[in-house]
């Protein structure tokens, strides 16, 4: 950089103000360049090796008694015995909450009582479904609501013909989830098309039952249900893979085969 015309200072040379040289080191301590900022390599490192130690210390999280069992002959007895002893104190607490187990089905006369009442002492999900058989969606949804019931025992799941519960109610929005707590909808969600259309499942449930708190992300079911899904999709990927690497080897035996 040259130095304007009449200007006494010495024109210093700096090609990249940020490399380990000697020179720069020089202008560093002069004050003529800025300290060099601090490598982020150690602090990813660092955030490296707790994710990996976390995983580690949590890599029992989701598994029940059965599988825990399993692992006797892998894991140090006495962490094991902490996880056996956590997986039974959990399993206590949801039978104890465990009052309901299927779904009430409701009629607008006791709608107010079953539903709105009720709410104050837990969360209520109310499916509000078609009154046609045509509705697939209103299907899926109404089998999905009795599995959650039956897993969610300490939840309360409420069922209603929508017409019967609101006047005129179109076809088109069913099914229609309603989540009441404390007397208020806290939550509605018109059709599925915001979760999985035809393809929605458990998981979409689990996903509204802790988007609203009615569950802990933490629960151990829906820890269970998201590993057993990740599972199935890893063993999917790596199924394709195979059949990916078997149909390139069958390419270039043809190829061979050509040359031979």
């Amino acid at each position: 950089m040259a130095a304007a015309p009449g200007d006494q200072r010495i024109a210093v040379p700096i090609d990249d103000p940020n490399a380990d040289t000697e020179w720069n080191d020089i202008l560093r301590k002069h004050g003529v360049i800025p300290e060099k900022p601090p490598s982020p390599t150690p602090m990813i490192e660092e955030a490296i090796l707790q994710g990996r130690r976390l995983a580690h210390e949590n890599r029992l999280e989701g598994k029940d008694l059965d599988e825990l069992d399993e692992l006797e002959d892998l894991e140090d007895d006495e962490f094991l015995d902490q996880y056996r002893q956590k997986r039974m104190a959990e399993l206590n607490n949801l039978q104890k909450k465990s009052i309901h187990g299927s779904v009430y089905p409701v009629s607008k006369p006791d709608y107010q009582r079953e539903v709105t009442e009720a709410s104050h002492k837990g969360p209520v999900f109310v499916n509000l479904t078609s009154g046609t058989g045509t509705n697939v969606e209103s299907r899926v949804l109404s089998g999905l609501w009795r599995q959650a019931a039956r897993e969610y025992g300490d939840i309360k799941f409420c069922e209603v013909r929508a017409n019967q519960a609101i006047e005129n109610y179109p076809d088109r929005n069913c099914p229609t989830i309603l989540v009441y707590s404390k007397g208020e909808i806290v939550k509605q969600v018109i059709t599925l098309v915001t979760l999985g259309g035809v393809r929605t499942n458990m998981r979409h449930i689990d996903d509204i039952l802790a988007g609203v708190g009615a569950v802990s992300e933490s629960d151990m079911r829906i820890i269970k249900r998201r590993q057993a899904a990740e599972d199935a999709e890893d063993e999917r990927l790596a199924g394709k893979s195979i059949k990916t690497g078997t149909a390139g080897r069958s390419k270039l035996d043809e190829d061979d085969d050509e040359w031979d």
